[in-house]
């Protein structure tokens, strides 16, 4: 066995850090110690009254007193009472007593039984086992209150909170507000809409209303914020506490969901402001990645696109699954840098997993295909921006088709297993210069899947929250400048979801996806645009102008999931649609005359007219 060194040991508990751990260990140490005490001396103290009760002589009431403590003392040993396997006054705790205390009492009645004390111990049985039963729950419960007391904040900038929901996660806030003696939070009053609690209170709070009663309850107590202690609230019901707290004045703040907690506590670090997935209507959807993304781990996964909003999302959750090799390609190095940094806390640029290339140039797509040769792909890299496609369309038609061509063709040389090919919602029934490259792309995505081993599909999805150049992001900036903010059209929708529900959908859809399918997350009900805008300025406490510009060239007025005579088939997952492409052969792709930007767009429309994936001869080529 090795000798400790004595220079370590001083110099260990020399330092604050070891200091703290060495009195808080010693502090444990006395604290089991006195609540072994305090057991015994109930015990001896039960049994001997118990005992002098029964009329038995001062000597007999303290052998009979030591022989509970003794018993007691060695059952609670044995069940882990006094080694810390529960917490103080805890009702796991409390059990454990009970069943300690009912086994000590059967020991002892057997044993005065057998001894032919049965006149006497017969008579203390029922007695002394439940005043020991009671003074022990009793000492825990004052030493927790005196504990608690100790851990309640104090000070004149605490702020005063109204909780809303007074369940298990209402009760768990309200414990992690009054247990941390630095929490910035006291909780002065609960609101529930559930009658059943009206006259309910947790920890001293009391419950004094329900939503209605908010303004009347937050006037009474000089509450400044409200806190939302639902973790399974709807979007709907966070909207409207967020928009009746934000009339009278005070701040709100809620609990994420669920899936969220970390072991489904509450800790002060969980309470946060109201994000923009909650001022649209939704929350997000948890598609259960870790049940399907084992097609992951330890294989060498390419990203496109590494460096954009959605690509650098993905290249973060398929670093969670431990990929033998991930290789993150961009044309922007700047983006790789960010996203380096972001998943290795440095960004040196210099390893040859960070790949800068263009899509455009198939040479040299081929030349890290070959290089690397990767198994699971996910093609993020795009052209996205609806207005400037329309004025620019022969760019898209480099970028979204020749682009994804040249990886399409490049993976299948190196015998790709997995292909997920990004695409968005609006090349379903498109009537823009975006839609219809996201088209092709996957029809030219379900051509190579019919001809090539392994799974390769495509994803759709709506506009992103957060994402660079979303319309959240142009609002702010508008906003922020002090208006006006434009929408372009007063019914205008679209579907949202946000960038770990994009990232989740395209990683389950490698798993999950069948050959050439495109699959749809289930985004739920449009948002529309106006209602976006309104919610921002109102949450921003500015009075901005709203404008209408009018709907922009090939953009929509709502938005489509599935084409018209598509099938939406739910076969995997309950959220996640799944449907059909008809494939599209590349070698179309040489017959159009794309010279101007006018026949690059009539080229990409004849194209998605084609029914097959044979080769044919469109109009615009006559």
């Amino acid at each position: 066995m090795r000798t400790p060194d004595p220079r370590r040991e001083r110099s260990r508990h020399a330092s604050p850090r070891g200091r703290l751990l060495a009195a808080s260990g010693t502090a444990y140490h006395r604290y089991r110690s006195r609540r072994l005490v305090v057991d015994a001396g109930v015990w001896s103290a039960a049994m001997a009254l118990g005992a002098a009760l029964t009329g038995a002589s001062p000597a007999h009431s303290v052998v009979v007193g030591i022989l509970g403590a003794v018993t007691q003392s060695i059952l609670g040993f044995a069940v882990g009472l006094y080694r810390g396997r529960w917490r103080l006054g805890s009702f796991d705790e409390v059990v454990a007593l009970g069943v300690v205390a009912s086994s000590a009492a059967i020991l002892l009645l057997t044993g005065a039984v057998a001894a032919g004390r049965a006149g006497i111990d017969l008579a203390i049985g029922p007695l002394a086992p439940f005043a020991a039963l009671s003074g022990m729950t009793g000492a825990r419960g004052l030493h927790r209150w005196r504990n608690d007391r100790r851990l309640r904040p104090r000070g004149r900038s605490l702020r005063p909170v109204v909780v809303y929901g007074a369940g298990d996660g209402g009760a768990k806030t309200i414990r992690a507000m009054l247990t941390n003696p630095r929490s910035p939070y006291v909780p002065v009053a609960l609101l529930d809409d559930d009658e059943n609690k009206a006259n309910l209170r947790i920890q001293g709070v009391p419950v004094l209303g329900g939503r209605a009663d908010m303004a009347t309850v937050v006037a009474a107590t000089h509450a400044e914020l409200v806190i939302v202690a639902i973790p399974s609230a709807t979007s709907a019901v966070i909207r409207s506490l967020g928009e009746m707290a934000a009339r009278i004045g005070v701040d709100i703040r809620v609990l994420p969901p669920t899936h969220e907690l970390v072991a489904g506590s509450v800790s002060l670090s969980d309470i946060r402001e109201i994000t923009e997935a909650d001022l649209l209507g939704r929350r997000a959807i948890d598609t259960d990645l870790h049940a399907i993304a084992d097609y992951l781990t330890g294989r060498k996964v390419l990203v496109t696109g590494a460096g954009g909003s959605i690509g650098s999302e993905l290249c973060r959750q398929i670093a969670r699954f431990d990929p033998a090799q991930l290789v993150m390609l961009d044309r922007d190095e700047s983006a790789l840098h960010s996203v380096q940094l972001s998943l290795d806390g440095r960004a040196l640029l210099d390893d040859r997993n960070i790949v800068v290339a263009d899509i455009r140039d198939g040479a040299r797509v081929d030349e890290v295909f070959a290089e690397h040769a990767p198994a699971v792909v996910f093609h993020a890299a795009a052209l996205k921006h609806l207005p400037l496609l329309e004025m620019y369309p022969e760019e898209g038609w480099k970028t979204n088709v020749e682009g994804t061509n040249n990886v399409l063709r490049a993976a299948a040389r190196v015998g790709v297993d997995h292909f997920v090919n990004v695409s968005t919602d609006k090349a379903a029934d498109p009537t823009s210069v975006l839609g219809y490259t996201k088209r092709v792309a996957e029809r030219l995505t379900a051509w190579y899947a019919n001809r090539i081993r392994g799974d390769w599909v495509s994803v759709r999805f709506g506009n992103v929250l957060g994402s660079r150049g979303s319309v959240l992001e142009t609002f702010r900036a508008q906003i922020d400048a002090g208006g006006p903010v434009t929408v372009t059209h007063p019914d205008v929708s679209r579907y949202f979801m946000t960038p770990s529900e994009a990232c989740q959908l395209v990683i389950q859809a490698g798993a999950v996806g069948d050959r050439g399918e495109a699959l749809v997350l289930d985004m739920g009900r449009p948002v529309r645009i106006l209602d976006v805008a309104e919610r921002l300025v109102a949450a921003s406490g500015r009075q901005v102008e709203i404008e209408f510009t009018g709907l922009r060239a090939g953009e929509k007025l709502h938005e489509r999931l599935v084409s018209v005579g598509e099938l939406d088939i739910r076969r995997s997952h309950p959220l996640i649609s799944h449907t059909t492409v008809p494939a599209l052969n590349p070698a179309n792709l040489g017959l159009f005359d794309r010279r101007s930007d006018h026949s690059a767009k009539s080229s990409l429309i004849d194209l998605c007219a084609l029914e097959s994936g044979e080769l044919a001869t469109p109009r615009s080529a006559v």
